[in-house]
């Protein structure tokens, strides 16, 4: 089964052609600057090349069209045609309570997608826009939508909730939804898989860490809690969020400035974090470069984000009674060395034992990096939303 997945953003659509029948990614790329004069889609070729393709597109079907052209173009294309594809996938951010795993797209759900559009303002009508663009460009095609905030249904009430009255949770569904789950929910599973250890019988603590990051405890391969909260600006700090904050300090700064609250949401959203820190950059590697450097601020935003991650690493064991494995995952859970080894060396009361050299050596492949006699596992798992979403999608449409 060939299934096209795709993730739309307000700006911006990343796809992947995956054959699910040998899990094989057939063609992969991206739409950016959507609706300005030097947009561009950008795509890999079958020799691993790249290529680039100014188009200057309106719209998100514009987008989609583009993405189904180059995937049937004679030259770079893999298919002969859109009837090729059999299904879409599609990551939607939100579902709040509404959904607790992935879906057939129809129109009730459709419906129930909007009705979220509150909690998620800035994700779910983006998410929404390939799904109509979809509709336009291949009506009959069964289309699947994967929640992010679907793995974390699982959450007890004890973790959930948040300490407002309760009105705020009956009449407006204000508590802790969690997103990431697409890929807290495939590295629990593959980590599992690879050390060859039954997930049912494992705590886990999965760190996806990247420009966004959340943090999930994850007991018997259910989510029990997670960093990000009711948004995604919850929990750790971030490239340009802020994660954790006194909201007493938000309300100090709009009285003491004028804020109103778009200019909190700004704040918070696209000015704080490691950026906002740093004063120069939400880019791990640079803040690394200019740490070596000698840069006080750029010092400051790694020790903080480093500490946020050990800190939540910390509790989520407390909370699950123990801990065997901490997964890294993400761009900066992949990739950052520095950051694993920061991480882990507060950690080792609790028997976490990292192997410091074989550390430095590991980027982006699945790599237990611990030492042989750590009490707990510590591995690196690159995560695959999109494959996790394929499967999803086959699995729905093969019972229609």
């Amino acid at each position: 089964m060939k299934i096209l997945v795709l993730n739309c953003g307000s700006s911006s659509v990343k796809y992947k052609l995956i054959d699910t029948d040998g899990e094989r990614v057939m063609a992969e790329g991206g739409v950016e600057k959507i609706g300005l004069a030097d947009g561009f889609l950008k795509f890999k070729l079958a020799d691993g090349s790249k290529q680039v393709r100014e188009l200057g597109l309106t719209d998100h079907d514009g987008a989609v069209k583009a993405i189904l052209n180059v995937l049937t173009d004679p030259e770079v294309g893999c298919i002969s045609s859109y009837s090729e594809i059999n299904a879409v996938g599609h990551r939607l951010v939100h579902g709040g309570t509404k959904f607790s795993g992935s879906v057939l797209i129809t129109d009730e759900v459709k419906q129930m997608v909007r009705e979220c559009y509150p909690l998620a303002p800035l994700h779910n009508p983006a998410n929404m826009t390939g799904v109509e663009a979809i509709d336009k460009l291949m009506p009959s095609v069964p289309q699947v939508g994967v929640f992010d905030t679907a793995f974390h249904q699982t959450m007890p009430p004890k973790a959930y909730m948040y300490a407002l009255p309760y009105k705020f949770y009956e009449e407006d569904g204000v508590r802790r939804y969690g997103f990431h789950g697409t890929s807290h929910r495939y590295v629990s599973q593959r980590v599992c898989e690879f050390l060859g250890v039954d997930i049912a019988s494992q705590k886990i603590v999965t760190c996806h860490i990247g420009n966004g990051g959340s943090i999930t405890a994850v007991d018997g391969g259910r989510s029990v809690d997670t960093s990000m909260g009711l948004t995604p600006t919850e929990g750790l700090m971030m490239g340009t969020r802020v994660g954790d904050v006194d909201p007493g300090a938000l309300t100090y700064l709009m009285e003491r400035h004028g804020y109103d609250r778009n200019d909190i949401q700004r704040i918070i959203n696209k000015e704080s974090g490691v950026a906002g820190i740093s004063g120069m950059s939400n880019d791990m590697r640079e803040i690394e470069a200019a740490d070596i450097a000698g840069d006080p601020r750029a010092h400051l935003a790694l020790e903080m984000y480093e500490n946020r991650i050990t800190k939540y690493i910390g509790a989520y064991a407390a909370e699950m009674g123990g801990l065997d494995i901490i997964v890294f995952t993400g761009g900066v859970g992949e990739n950052q060395t520095g950051v694993r080894e920061n991480v882990c060396a507060p950690l080792k009361f609790m028997g976490v034992e990292l192997d410091v050299e074989l550390n430095k050596t590991v980027r982006g492949t699945e790599t237990v990096i611990s030492l042989p006699d750590s009490k707990v596992k510590v591995v690196v798992i690159p995560t695959d939303e999109e494959m996790t979403i394929a499967r999803d999608t086959r699995e729905i449409v093969s019972k229609l």
